[in-house]
């Protein structure tokens, strides 16, 4: 019996087409299903297809800072139920940059949350050569009141805890800034942000107000010659 259950799987293989014409229709058009599916690629296909596109989304390189995690306990009947809230900072490191909070039992699961709404909420902030913001700035979020100040170059990142992970994410080297009222740090994120939401760069300036960026430029005191290679020299 063994021989002849292995005669029957080998014979196929060798007479692929006799045996085809041979068997009922029904089995053939199961076989030819499954050659077609094979041909198309079906599922296989597909999945290759959805593997690419995530890793085309993985390819930008992202810094992720955790700036606080918070641990809070609910009294149940039984004992304490514990959760977590995590605040994450997200930026590519050449001007864009956002935030997210998220909740959860676990505190990984908490942070992936956070990082992921922060992603969905990246902004773009004009720089300075690439290192500093083009002018000061104020942002205010509740009790927080933030000042953000442009600063020549080696200066480094002066700035408190919560601010200096937006700076260092979104690309800046070079910045001043100042905090006051509240060290909550959600308010200081969110005055920050209300503060780089109002940087300008002088190309984008000039385009509103149908002017050249020399003349803007030379409204400082500077003279045409030193306004026209400052304005050249302006990338955004």
């Amino acid at each position: 019996m063994a021989d002849e259950n292995t005669n029957e799987v080998v014979a196929p293989v060798e007479g692929a087409e006799a045996q085809t014409e041979g068997r009922g229709p029904g089995r053939g058009r199961g076989r030819g299903g499954d050659r077609n599916r094979g041909e198309r690629g079906g599922r296989g296909r597909r999945d290759d297809r959805r593997g690419g596109n995530r890793d085309e989304e993985q390819g930008e390189e992202l810094i992720e800072k955790l700036v606080h995690i918070n641990r809070v306990s609910k009294t149940v009947k039984g004992g304490k139920r514990f959760g977590f809230a995590a605040l994450v900072v997200v930026g590519d490191g050449k001007g864009r940059a956002g935030f997210g909070h998220g909740k959860a039992r676990e505190v990984p699961e908490a942070i992936s949350k956070a990082t992921a709404s922060a992603k969905k909420a990246m902004v773009r902030v004009p720089l300075k050569e690439g290192r500093t913001l083009h002018h000061d700035g104020l942002g205010h979020f509740g009790a927080g009141k933030v000042t953000v100040r442009s600063a020549p170059a080696g200066t480094g990142i002066i700035a408190g805890g919560p601010m200096r992970a937006v700076f260092e994410s979104l690309g800046v080297a070079d910045v001043v800034t100042k905090s006051n009222g509240t060290s909550n740090p959600y308010n200081m994120i969110r005055a920050t942000f209300a503060a780089l939401g109002e940087q300008a760069s002088p190309k984008s300036v000039a385009q509103r107000r149908g002017k050249k960026v020399a003349d803007l430029l030379r409204r400082g005191g500077a003279s045409a010659e030193v306004a026209q290679a400052d304005a050249e020299a302006i990338a955004e």
